[in-house]
C-alpha cells in the first residue's frame, strides 16, 4: 500500500477482528493480503486443504470447519465462485456476519484512502466481449497518456491492481455477474453493460437476478448500454447513472456512438469527450473500422463500448484510434490455429455460452461445430435453430453434449452429428437423428484429438472447422485456456500428414 495509512473509518472493525475468506484462488490470496494489512485475523476457507496461501499468515479451513467457527467471525470475503446458496454463505446471512466479494472489498479500501487519492474506475459488463472490451479500453487509455490497469475478471484481482506500483491512476475493471453480485457498494465513474444473453442461470436462479446483477455497474456518473441487444438496452430505462449513453452497429443518433460508413463515430461527448449534453454533441469520427482488431460486428460493439468508456473521461479521439490500432487479440478468440486443404481450424474457446457461440458462428459461411461442455442452465433450442442451415456438422464433447444433441435433432435433424465421449461418461450419449457416437477413452486431450479428427472427416474445402463451445470448460479441462490449447494441438497433429 502506498501513502500514509489512513484512520480507521468504516473498516475499523475489522483491525485484530477474524475474517473468512472463501477460496484460496488468486482473489482469495489478493483479499487475504489485504486483510492482514488492514490489521485482520484471516482463515482461508477452502476444501482443498493443501491449498497454496504460502507467504501468508493464515489458517486454512474446510467449509465444514468454518460453518462451526461462524460465530467468531466479524466478515466474510467470498470469492466470485462461491454461490449464494453456499452453507457457508447463507448461514452467514442468517447470523448477521456482513458477507463482500473480494471487489466489494477493494472498492470500500480504495474510497476510503488506504492505497493513496481513489482511482477512476471504469466498469465492464456483459455476457460475452467483457474481456476484448476492458484490453481495447486499457490500450486506449495508454494511447492516450494515462496510468491504467486492466484488472478484475480479466486476472489481475482488483486489490493487487490497486497496490501495485507502478501506481495505476485509472483501472478498466472487467466484472462479471458473480463478482457484481457481491458488490453492491460499487458505483464506477462509468460503466458499460454489453449485452445480456443466458448464462450462470444455474449459480443466479434465474434470468432477472442475471440481469439484475449486470446492472449494478450503471449505478455512477455514466451507464451505457448495448443498444443492439434488447436486454441490456431495456436497462437504460431504469439506469440511475447521472448520464446514460448507448451504442450500436448502425448510425448514431444523440447520445450515442456508431458506425457510419468505415468510421466508428462519437455523438455522445462532443469534440472535447467527457460528460456534456449528448443532445447537441457534434459527430466525431474515432477510428476506422479496419483497425478494430478482432473485426466483425462482436469486435466492432466491443471497440465502441471501450472507446465510449474512454470518452467519458475525456480521452480525445486521436487516442481512440491509436489504442484501437494497437490492440492485440487474446488467446482462444477466433484465434485460426491452421489451414490445410481449404479448411481453416479455429479456436474460439473463449466462446462459452450459446450467445458467444452464435456470433463466432455467423462470422463463418460454412462451419463443422465442436461444441460442448458445461451448458451451466442455458438452453441452445434458439442457437440451433438459427445456425443450422450453416453448419456442415457438429462434433459434441462434454458433460452437456447430449443436451446439444437433441437440439439438433429436434431443429437441425439433416445435419451429421457425431458425440465424443469419456469411458467414465455415465451416458454414453443420445444417438439421435443422424449423430453417431464414439468412444474416445478417457483422458480429455485424447478426447479432443478423436473430435477434430472427426471434425476433419465433416469438413469440405471453404469450411470451418470451429471450436465455439457454447458451454464451459471445467466438467474435462482445467479451464477455457487448456481447452483450446488442446483443440489447437489437436488440429496440427489430425492436419499434419496432409
Amino acid at each position: 500500500m502506498t501513502g500514509p495509512r489512513p484512520g480507521p473509518g468504516e473498516l475499523g472493525f475489522l483491525d485484530g477482528a477474524h475474517v473468512f475468506v472463501t477460496g484460496a484462488g488468486v482473489s482469495g490470496r489478493a483479499a487475504a493480503r489485504a486483510l492482514i494489512a488492514l490489521g485482520a485475523r484471516v482463515s482461508v476457507v477452502d476444501a482443498n486443504q493443501s491449498a497454496a496461501v504460502a507467504g501468508l499468515e493464515v489458517a486454512v479451513l474446510t467449509p465444514e470447519q468454518a460453518l462451526g467457527r461462524l460465530g467468531e467471525v466479524a466478515l466474510v470475503v467470498t470469492s466470485p465462485g462461491w454461490r449464494p446458496d453456499a452453507p457457508l454463505l447463507t448461514r452467514a446471512s442468517e447470523l448477521g456476519v456482513p458477507v463482500w466479494g473480494d471487489v466489494e472489498l477493494a472498492w470500500r479500501m480504495d474510497r476510503l484512502g488506504w492505497f493513496g487519492a481513489p482511482r477512476r474506475w471504469l466498469a465492464v459488463t456483459g455476457t460475452n466481449g467483457k474481456t476484448t472490451t476492458t484490453t481495447m479500453l486499457d490500450s486506449i487509455l495508454r494511447a492516450a497518456g494515462l496510468a491504467s490497469a486492466a484488472c478484475g475478471n480479466i486476472g489481475l484481482p482488483v486489490l493487487d491492481a490497486l497496490a501495485a506500483e507502478p501506481r495505476a491512476e485509472v483501472l478498466a475493471v472487467e466484472l462479471s455477474s458473480f463478482q457484481l453480485h457481491w458488490a453492491p457498494s460499487v458505483h464506477p465513474e462509468a460503466g458499460v453493460v454489453l449485452n445480456i444473453a443466458e448464462d450462470h442461470l444455474d449459480w443466479h436462479g434465474g434470468m432477472d437476478a442475471y440481469a439484475a446483477a449486470k446492472a449494478r455497474v450503471l449505478t455512477g456518473r455514466v451507464g451505457a448500454v448495448g443498444l443492439d441487444d434488447p436486454v441490456a438496452a431495456g436497462l437504460a430505462a431504469q439506469s440511475p447513472a447521472e448520464t446514460t449513453v448507448g451504442f450500436r452497429l448502425g448510425e448514431p443518433a444523440p447520445g450515442e456512438l456508431g458506425v457510419v460508413g468505415d468510421e466508428l463515430v462519437d455523438r455522445a461527448f462532443g469534440d472535447g469527450g467527457g460528460a456534456g449534453d449528448s443532445r447537441s454533441a457534434a459527430p466525431v469520427v474515432l477510428a476506422r473500422v479496419d483497425q478494430v482488431h478482432p473485426g466483425g460486428p462482436p469486435g466492432l460493439l466491443d471497440a465502441l463500448a471501450a472507446a465510449l468508456l474512454a470518452r467519458s473521461i475525456g480521452v480525445p479521439a486521436q487516442a481512440v484510434a491509436a489504442g484501437l490500432d494497437a490492440h492485440e487479440v487474446g488467446p482462444h478468440r477466433s484465434a485460426l490455429v491452421v489451414t490445410v486443404d481449404g479448411v481453416g481450424y479455429v479456436d474460439d474457446s473463449k466462446a462459452t455460452n450459446p450467445h458467444a457461440a452464435r456470433a463466432s458462428i455467423l462470422a463463418h459461411p460454412r462451419v463443422v461445430w465442436l461444441a460442448g461442455g458445461l451448458l451451466k442452465g442455458a438452453s441452445v433450442d434458439e442457437l440451433v435453430a438459427e445456425i443450422g442451415p450453416r453448419l456442415a456438422g457438429a462434433v459434441l464433447i462434454g458433460r452437456d453434449r447430449g443436451e446439444i444433441a437433441a437440439a439438433m435433432s429436434r431443429h437441425a435433424p439433416e445435419v451429421p452429428v457425431v458425440e465424443v465421449f469419456t469411458r467414465d461418461d455415465a451416458s454414453v450419449g443420445t444417438g439421435q437423428g443422424s449423430s453417431r457416437v464414439l468412444d474416445a477413452g478417457s483422458d480429455a486431450d485424447q478426447v479432443m484429438l478423436a473430435a477434430v479428427a472427426s471434425a476433419r472427416e465433416l469438413a469440405h474445402p471453404g469450411d470451418t472447422v470451429l471450436l465455439a463451445p457454447a458451454a464451459a470448460s471445467l466438467d474435462m479441462f482445467a479451464d477455457y485456456g487448456h481447452r483450446g490449447r488442446s483443440f489447437a494441438h489437436a488440429a496440427l497433429q489430425v492436419t499434419a500428414d496432409s
